[in-house]
């Protein structure tokens, strides 16, 4: 596959990770819209699947709010730290590790948008890293805290993407194996859009 030469508000498979964040089985069905997240969400893991970008992610206190929902936890690495801090960044292993497989750059799914998801895009950004949000990749109770989070997060330097916007973005080119991949993946998503 054909890697164009990165830059700073791009995304790419050589230096991206993915940070799906406390998508727990009491917490999703609390979340406005919660079965189009876990759609959104999935088709983020499975494209960075076939792309071959590294995933993390963390539970916030499983003991209380349960573990990751199934229909992702099937595809996300079997370690999940534990937290009890609202920021993923609280976790050593989660920054450490970015920096160890070089990647400055991270697109962050998960809930909720004004809470752990916003706590953690701050951290990040003050750390150095460059932040795209999925937009429709992360969630809220409430439409208010969603979209206000949204705008803080822009406001701060992180960087909007649509879960299909990241997926291409990822992708760079037509006509490889990988996009055949990210194309079924697409009309897989428009069909379960239209049911």
């Amino acid at each position: 596959m054909a890697h164009l030469p990165g830059f700073p508000e791009r995304l790419s498979v050589l230096d991206t990770a993915l940070l799906v964040i406390d998508v727990q089985e009491k917490l999703v069905p609390k979340i406005h819209d919660a079965s189009a997240l876990v759609r959104n969400i999935a088709f983020l893991l499975d494209a960075c699947g076939i792309l071959g970008v590294p995933v993390s992610a963390t539970e916030q206190y499983a003991k209380g709010l349960g573990g990751t929902v199934a229909e992702l936890a099937s595809r996300l690495p079997a370690e999940r730290p534990d937290k009890l801090a609202f920021s993923s960044c609280a976790v050593p292993d989660i920054v450490d590790g970015f920096r160890r497989n070089g990647r400055p750059k991270i697109l962050i799914a998960g809930i909720e948008t004004h809470v752990c998801v916003m706590q953690t895009v701050l951290d990040l950004l003050a750390l150095g890293f460059r932040v795209f949000v999925a937009v429709d990749a992360v969630g809220s109770r409430y439409v208010v805290d969603h979209e206000t989070a949204l705008l803080r997060m822009q406001q701060a330097g992180a960087i909007p993407v649509t879960s299909e916007m990241a997926a291409f973005e990822l992708t760079t080119v037509a006509g490889t194996p990988q996009f055949k991949e990210i194309s079924r993946l697409v009309q897989e998503r428009m069909k379960a859009l239209s049911n």
